[in-house]
């Protein structure tokens, strides 16, 4: 059950908060200053490529992690193909995951490594695997970690995580705090800047961390539920299994990204989709017992005893609209058909890095407070 009265609590918040996750989400903005400055330091923005790379291979474990390749993927597009490389399994002898190349990949391909970590054994391996194939390596890793003295200077370049004091890790060794995506994603903006795959400069990079410093204004434990928008999502979520649609090119990954942090922190299913393809997909769920209206035994019944029925909510993640046809209106009328509440999301104006860092913020803000409301981050 969600503790409303926690949430306009700001001192409860805190003694409940011993992960630091909220800090880590308000820290964003000053995460992607940092980690700006590390890959300018590490001669990120001195690199002169040859041209663009055939394709970008990125690796690395844990949910950050798995954001990044999601959010590269998406902002790349067409300019040259992404693919996320999963670990292949566990070795048996270390105990350690194992990571292994695609067999066309070579000199004119580029691999991504993006770790919390930096001690994983297999990463090591994989990048030592890229050097011997010819394959560019970049890895972005905490200083003086394993992975960092593995690949930089002879094996690729590493840019230091950017990373706080207080930074926390949970029992498998990956960073609790929202902030870390941007740590670890901030680099390689500069990077796929600098190679021409995506537009990310240094202005645009400063408006994305300006735009995270804004949402952790008016996120933040002291602002009302009423006027707070991630309090009120996290409350409206309560008691609920969120589908998750999304409607735009920065929306996709934010949905995804949503469904895994809502799972991973607040211990609750999430199912994300993109539009049109998520009306049909997850209309029969809708049309189930997990419906608004669902209710097939009698409404008087005493209910003290029992646990609350789980109901699906749609929350809707939009980019602003640039004209052209969308998918918004049906969705909203499938929801609501079937008694199913509807919360949207819609950035206000600015890049698409800004959309998607307004839509990641308020999603991570609103996570961690469903967390912390529940109990699930005792």
């Amino acid at each position: 059950m969600l503790d409303e009265s926690l949430l306009d609590d700001p001192e409860a918040l805190a003694r409940a908060d011993r992960r630091g996750l909220l800090r880590g989400a308000a820290e964003a903005g000053a995460r992607v200053r940092t980690a700006a400055r590390h890959a300018a330091e590490a001669g990120v923005t001195d690199l002169e490529p040859e041209g663009r790379p055939r394709a970008v291979l990125v690796a690395g474990p844990g949910t950050a992690s798995t954001g990044v390749a999601d959010l590269v993927g998406s902002l790349a597009g067409a300019s040259a193909p992404v693919v996320h490389l999963h670990s292949t399994g566990v070795a048996p002898a270390a105990g350690a995951l194992r990571w292994a190349l695609p067999g066309w990949c070579g000199s004119v391909d580029l691999l991504l490594i993006a770790t919390t970590d930096g001690s994983e054994a297999g990463l090591a391996v994989l990048a030592e695997q890229a050097y011997r194939r010819g394959v560019t390596v970049v890895a972005v890793a905490p200083q003086r970690s394993p992975l960092s003295e593995a690949v930089d200077g002879r094996h690729g370049l590493v840019v230091p995580m950017a990373t706080a004091p207080h930074d926390l890790y949970d029992e498998e060794g990956q960073a609790a705090s929202p902030g870390t995506l941007w740590a670890l994603f901030t680099p390689l903006l500069v990077l796929l800047d600098r190679v021409g795959l995506i537009t990310a400069p240094a202005d645009t990079l400063q408006k994305v961390a300006d735009r995270l410093d804004d949402i952790a204004e008016r996120c933040g434990p002291a602002v009302a539920t009423y006027s707070n928008p991630a309090k009120t999502l996290a409350s409206e979520l309560a008691d609920t299994m969120p589908l998750v649609w999304t409607e735009g090119t920065a929306a996709a990954p934010v949905g995804r990204r949503f469904a895994a942090v809502l799972a991973e922190l607040a211990g609750r299913p999430a199912l994300a989709g993109e539009l049109p393809e998520a009306l049909p997909a997850h209309g029969v769920l809708l049309a189930g017992d997990l419906a608004g209206g669902a209710d097939p035994d009698d409404f008087f019944r005493d209910r003290v005893e029992e646990a609350q029925a789980l109901r699906a909510r749609v929350v809707l993640l939009r980019d602003r609209p640039a004209g052209g046809l969308t998918a918004a209106p049906a969705a909203r009328e499938l929801a609501l058909s079937h008694d199913t509440a509807i919360s949207e999301l819609e950035p206000q104006e600015g890049t698409e890095l800004e959309a998607l860092a307004e839509l990641l913020a308020v999603t991570d803000f609103a996570a961690v407070y469903l967390a912390l409301a529940t109990g699930a981050d005792a």
